[in-house]
């Protein structure tokens, strides 16, 4: 069995690295503020552990005992701010520092007045049970709101800690060797503690910077305006995802798509209004098209509709004229009802190109055909204009 000395080293040793890895993760930017809570709880911990050791090695009196007892109970102050904060509970943290004053107030006046130990030791338990049953019941109440699994952790660690003070007293009366055995306990539940609640900073955090990634690739991959892909989405993705969702003898359609005269919209409504067109057109290409297809933007008043999984390409008839119809229903902008229509130009995956690159060329190519024959129409590259829906 590890004797008290070696216990207590062990232990502020120990609290030490807890402290600096909740002192780093508290210099991240936007990190929850019950990290720094939890890093001065640590850095109490380790001082009366290290205050414990010297009193052992020196054989010194009640002083030394009553410092002990006065920094776990600041230990305990910052265990259960650092809960109140980290949850962002109303509590006054006001009345944390008041209790705690009037508890180390206590301590000392009654070493001045020549309490004995036991009554300074039974104060450290009743603050002990206390703070942890109110720091399991906020791990648990709350767990979902950081990381389950490990709250959970720490709220059953934070009970055996509440249950192992309230008993310790007991124990030792009928078993005095649980003093040492005890003690070991106690460190180490109080370690299993503070573990979990780093790990749950950490899968925190993790899942912060998961979510930061994936908004990241959102936002690369999208069309801010109206929340459609972009050029930089199908030029990453064509080939692996379209070319791969289209089984052998089926086709692909390309289909280009660009406003007639929607620069008349900006010079007699403005800008605002060109953008609140441009959405409610995003919209009704969504619509139009089917779950498997793709539609994007690639800038200004030009859009691309990737349509996969065709059996023949008769069906990129009936898509064109779907979206030429719905793009002709009035749109309502700057309260004025504009009448749009568009020109499509379509060409097919593998007839008119093996790459992204050269299907649009030739789709593009298509679209300006039915510019120059009048407009609203779609076309087939290399065939003859078809008439709009």
């Amino acid at each position: 069995m590890l004797s008290h000395q070696a216990i207590h080293a062990i232990g502020a040793a120990v609290y030490l690295v807890f402290c600096a890895l909740f002192l780093w993760l508290r210099g991240i930017p936007r990190t929850n503020p019950g990290a720094g809570w939890w890093a001065t709880a640590l850095l109490f911990a380790c001082a009366g552990h290290v205050e414990y050791l010297l009193q052992l090695l020196s054989d010194a009196g009640p002083p030394t005992e009553a410092v002990y007892a006065a920094l776990k109970v600041l230990e305990a102050a910052c265990l259960v701010a650092g809960m109140i904060r980290c949850f962002r509970l109303s509590f006054d943290l006001r009345l944390v520092a008041l209790a705690s004053f009037a508890i180390e107030a206590w301590i000392w006046l009654g070493l001045l007045h020549g309490a004995t130990p036991d009554s300074r030791g039974l104060t450290l338990v009743g603050v002990s049970v206390l703070v942890q049953l109110a720091t399991a019941w906020i791990a648990l109440r709350f767990r979902d709101e950081l990381n389950a699994r490990w709250m959970t952790v720490a709220g059953a660690a934070s009970l055996l800690l509440a249950l192992h003070w309230a008993l310790v007293y007991p124990i030792i009366a009928w078993f005095p060797v649980w003093s040492s055995r005890g003690f070991l306990l106690g460190v180490g539940l109080t370690l299993v503690q503070y573990f979990a609640l780093l790990a749950a900073l950490l899968r925190s955090f993790q899942q912060r910077l998961l979510l930061a990634e994936s908004s990241a690739l959102d936002m690369a991959f999208r069309d801010p305006l109206t929340g459609l892909n972009n050029r930089r989405y199908m030029n990453s993705l064509f080939d692996n995802a379209l070319l791969l969702a289209t089984r052998p003898h089926h086709l692909v359609a390309v289909l280009c798509i660009d406003l007639d005269d929607f620069k008349s919209i900006n010079d007699q409504a403005g800008h605002m209004a060109g953008d609140e067109v441009l959405k409610v057109v995003a919209e009704r290409l969504t619509h139009a098209t089917r779950s498997t297809d793709i539609c994007a933007r690639l800038g200004g008043d030009e859009f691309v509709a990737i349509c996969t999984q065709l059996d023949q390409p008769e069906q990129a008839h009936a898509i064109a004229s779907k979206l030429l119809k719905a793009l002709a229903e009035p749109i309502v902008a700057a309260e004025r009802a504009w009448a749009m229509q568009a020109s499509i130009g379509i060409s097919f995956y593998p007839r008119h190109g093996h790459t992204l690159t050269e299907l649009l060329e030739h789709a593009d190519r298509a679209m300006y055909e039915v510019k120059h024959a009048g407009k609203h129409g779609y076309r087939i590259y290399p065939e003859q204009a078809m008439a709009g829906g």
